[in-house]
């Protein structure tokens, strides 16, 4: 036997990685975040895996089930907010859910949609209900901050990913050209904007969230003292 066909013969013969639930997960999540949440099927997933379409259905009864899985995994990252006080609190875990989402896009319009979320998702959901409802909001004060701050949130992430820019670097050609098609004279407010802020250098776009999100917080603060 030649040294070829023994290295091929070990190839052939190294045992697969056992098939679970997690791996299954992982290699979703890589897909998605590589290609999108429209590249993923159940076959796809499956010759990546290098199984059986039918071996991924012990453990996900279909791709709705798969998605769950995914969503929770995504909300498993998010960090829950911390011991201190709750504008504290409230602003790493906005921050944490931005990084989250950022990461992996295809999961934004997936946040709040599933029917049966899991355990992750739910612990995250009665953390950040806790650091309201000990913090002086209502009960509908709470639910009122909560939607208001998801809003903004997935609203921002949602803006940040679908801008042909985000940095004064990253314009380059796009801002010429996008000036060129600008007459000053008809639109002078936005020529000024582009001009004296976000085609200066140093610009990042990226940095309008935490200013917005003070807003929102002044405004939960506001709420809290009016209960």
């Amino acid at each position: 036997m030649t040294p070829k066909s023994v290295k091929s013969t070990r190839k052939n013969t190294e045992p697969k990685a056992k098939l679970s639930r997690e791996r299954v997960l992982q290699k979703a999540l890589e897909i998605a975040d590589q290609e999108g949440i429209q590249a993923l099927t159940m076959r796809r997933l499956a010759q990546e895996l290098e199984v059986e379409a039918m071996s991924l259905y012990y453990h996900f009864a279909n791709k709705d089930r798969l998605l769950d899985g995914m969503i929770d995994r995504v909300f498993a990252e998010i960090e829950l907010p911390p011991a201190g006080e709750w504008r504290s609190r409230i602003r790493t875990r906005a921050y944490s859910t931005r990084a989250a989402l950022v990461r992996h896009r295809w999961a934004l319009g997936l946040m709040e949609s599933r029917t049966s979320p899991g355990p992750a998702t739910l612990r995250h959901h009665d953390a950040v209900l806790e650091c309201f409802r000990k913090n002086g909001f209502s009960v509908a004060a709470a639910a009122h901050a909560y939607s208001l701050l998801d809003s903004y949130v997935y609203g921002f992430v949602l803006q940040q990913i679908n801008l042909p820019f985000n940095t004064f670097e990253e314009a380059g050609p796009a801002a010429e050209s996008i000036m060129a098609e600008v007459a000053a004279g008809e639109y002078p407010y936005l020529v000024e904007m582009a001009s004296e802020h976000i085609f200066k250098p140093g610009y990042d776009y990226a940095e309008e969230f935490g200013i917005g999100l003070e807003i929102v917080l002044d405004g939960l603060e506001r709420l809290r003292k009016a209960n």
